[in-house]
């Protein structure tokens, strides 16, 4: 027998929700409106943990899903189509990326489907009233990580599942390495080259860090499973240089612009030409991403 779905509503208030000025000001800018115009880009370039996340998370015909930080709604899209007779809310922070998310949703006729803008961190999620929780690559962000594991805790119904992929160790990233051969061979101080460092995208990488804060948010039978996937960044390396425009690329250039009059921006693809080189294959531009496929069940 199912559970009866969860009222969708396009409905929120995000104002009420800035706990993270810096984020919510970049991705409700330029940076929202780069992935916004980009996402068929950034899908190509992501889209290989769709079937290991998607079979992770079992999503049944009359589940109740959450995607969290569901960007152009890729996942969300998906997670509808298995949850034919369930719901599916997706939730991001930036408006730019969410009108293009129902957009795409409403070509492909899928009506059992919603999105919301709002923090996963503070966002007024029902209680115990979902039964998936999902995402890729949009839980790593939170400026308080307990407090927003606590609140998708609280939305899943005991024995909820949980399943996203996050950065596992930038190492085994070859696109960590090519922004390293971009940084080597630019006039930039050694201390300044440290744009992956500290919490946001790699805030994850260890694998005790996740265990021990979804163990504290009340969560069992956590596990982190390696998973790897090659994306495809471009057709060319000239056609890469979009990876200019995401905000690892916008740092780099901002740190050159500061240390010279100018022109960082045709130094910086210059030297990201070079430095995609040896990735380029007549299919495109392929690059390795490692990451951590995390499940676990709401106790």
């Amino acid at each position: 027998m199912g559970h009866r779905p969860y009222q969708l509503s396009d409905r929120s208030d995000p104002r009420r929700e800035l706990v993270n000025t810096a984020q919510f000001e970049a991705w409700n800018g330029d940076e929202g409106r780069h992935w916004s115009d980009r996402h068929d880009r950034w899908n190509a370039v992501n889209e290989g943990f769709n079937p290991p996340l998607l079979a992770a998370a079992a999503i049944g015909p009359e589940d109740r899903v959450l995607d969290i930080g569901c960007g152009a709604g890729q996942t969300t899209r998906l997670a509808a189509r298995a949850a034919a007779r369930g719901s599916v809310l997706g939730l991001d922070l930036s408006a730019p990326i969410l009108a293009r998310a129902r957009s795409l949703a409403a070509e492909e006729g899928l009506e059992r489907i919603a999105f919301q803008q709002g923090h996963a961190q503070v966002h007024p999620l029902p209680t115990a009233a979902l039964d998936v929780a999902i995402s890729r690559f949009g839980i790593m962000f939170f400026a308080d990580p307990a407090a927003a594991v606590g609140n998708i805790g609280k939305a899943l119904r005991p024995g909820g599942r949980l399943a996203f992929v996050c950065m596992s160790d930038p190492a085994r990233c070859q696109w960590v390495h090519v922004y390293g051969a971009v940084r080597a061979a630019l006039p930039l101080p050694p201390q300044e080259a440290t744009a992956f460092d500290g919490p946001g995208m790699f805030s994850l990488s260890d694998p005790s860090v996740i265990r021990q804060g979804l163990g504290a948010a009340g969560f069992d039978d956590v596990h982190a499973e390696p998973v790897e996937a090659v994306g495809n960044f471009g057709r060319d390396t000239d056609d890469a240089d979009h990876l200019l425009r995401s905000g690892p690329g916008q740092h780099l250039v901002s740190l050159l612009d500061s240390a010279s009059d100018g022109g960082g921006a045709d130094r910086a693809r210059a030297a990201l030409c070079a430095a995609l080189v040896e990735y380029e294959r007549p299919t495109g531009i392929h690059l390795r991403t490692a990451a951590w496929l995390v499940t676990a069940t709401r106790g």
